[in-house]
């Protein structure tokens, strides 16, 4: 089993690149399979969530390959198979977009129910619910979801609660449905708006991507082209939140600030000084971070993908801080982990009250989720003394290269196997 091995206090300072998007790569990836075509997609992170789905393509008859660094060819024109095979499709929870693209591409899917972190329940009734008004029918046994249209017609089709994965999937349904479907109270992140070019740019007729109302007329085939994913919000945010969180200097590049406009303007509220420019913003710590409160919400609101982090960086405020999480239902699993490395944390429901100006000291500690690795890196960065942190498979699906990044910017950070003897080295 390998682990990081994390000696803290050191001040992250330099500059970092960020990958493409993660949520947008495996969505686009996805989407790729409704094209009976080759797709080239450049800046897709090297992360295991994408080589997942490229096994998954291979497997159902189609050829995805890296063909440079960052550059993946996705040949769908061989595509014969839409059953996803259970044991890879329960790995990642983006396998679930297949029941769209599969349904989209051969009007019908039969595909495990997907897996992924596990921080509370994620149903998929909303996605059914919208392939139903397109003209499906389904049945769920045995662990998989069978989904079958005789024709895909365009529908009016509201969304009960606000839902990336849903939005996504009706959008790849209907790209090559019959009439114009319409999705109103549609999510508005930037991965939605991503996949809407890059579907758009396939052929398909999409408008209002990142409003809540999406509206797509059907086109009787796409083509392929080569398309560019967008800057990984949640990994600037992350490198953002560990700069702050260690009274580091980091310019981080390669990103769009305006999605990055919730954690700017929360980090600033607690002293830490952001400059923004074009595609970069340069994060500058403070010695002395102020208390906040925040609520994750879906975009623009703050993500809950850097609620555990932003968490963390708040054991080190002065004061006592609230958080609440409106998204997932069992997201703060990782508090008892920073708990054993001094935080003091009490959890009830979906908020949390974090008692801020404690030093974090290190410990050996397991990453529950994606994002609860990173933060428990960021603890690590923290904390006085070598903090050790188990279960990487969880980092190692979102994060291109982290701890390669990290090192370039000071972090004493390694990646080890169990039991290979540990020595530390003072940071100059």
């Amino acid at each position: 089993m390998e682990k990081y091995v994390i000696l803290g206090g050191a001040k992250l300072e330099g500059e970092v690149e960020i990958s493409g998007a993660k949520n947008s790569a495996v969505a686009l990836i996805v989407a790729a399979l409704l094209v009976k075509d080759v797709c080239i997609i450049e800046n897709v992170p090297a992360v295991s969530d994408t080589y997942v789905l490229i096994d998954i393509i291979n497997q159902l008859g189609g050829r995805a390959e890296f063909i440079d660094k960052g550059v993946l060819r996705i040949d769908g024109s061989s595509l014969n198979c839409f059953e996803a095979p259970y044991e890879m499709v329960s790995k990642i929870r983006a396998s679930s977009y297949l029941m769209g693209a599969l349904l989209g591409r051969f009007r019908q899917a039969r595909v495990a129910m997907p897996g992924g972190c596990d921080f509370g329940v994620r149903p998929i009734d909303l996605h059914l619910k919208g392939f139903v008004s397109l003209g499906a029918e389904y049945t769920v046994e045995y662990g998989f979801v069978d989904i079958k249209a005789e024709e895909l017609t365009g529908a009016s089709i509201y969304m009960d609660k606000v839902s990336v994965g849903a939005t996504i999937n009706v959008m790849m349904a209907a790209a090559t449905a019959n009439g114009q479907t319409v999705i109103e109270n549609a999510a508005k992140e930037p991965h939605i708006v991503d996949v809407a070019n890059f579907l758009n740019s396939m052929g398909a007729n999409i408008k209002g991507a990142g409003t809540d109302v999406i509206k797509i007329k059907g086109v009787e085939e796409l083509h392929g082209g080569t398309y560019t994913v967008i800057p990984d919000q949640i990994e600037a945010g992350t490198f953002m939140i560990a700069a702050a969180a260690t009274g580091g200097d980091v310019l981080i590049k390669n990103i769009i600030p305006k999605h990055l406009d919730s954690i700017s303007a929360k980090l600033a509220e607690m002293g830490v000084v952001i400059e923004e420019y074009d595609d970069s913003i340069r994060v500058k710590g403070t010695e002395s971070l102020k208390k906040a409160n925040f609520t994750t919400m879906p975009y623009p609101g703050f993500p809950t993908d850097l609620q555990p982090q932003m968490l963390t960086l708040l054991t080190a405020a002065n004061g006592t801080c609230i958080v609440t999480e409106n998204v997932w239902d069992n997201r703060f699993k990782y508090v008892e982990e920073l708990r054993r490395m001094g935080a003091i944390v009490s959890v009830d429901g979906r908020t949390a009250v974090v008692e801020g100006g404690n030093r974090l000291m290190g410990s050996p500690v397991s990453s529950t989720d994606l994002r609860a690795g990173a933060a428990l890196v960021i603890a690590g960065l923290m904390a006085d003394g070598v903090t050790e942190i188990y279960n990487l498979k969880y980092i190692d699906r979102g994060y291109e290269n982290f701890e390669q990044k990290l090192r370039a910017l000071g972090a004493q950070i390694t990646r080890r196997r169990d039991g290979e003897k540990v020595r530390t080295v003072t940071p100059a």
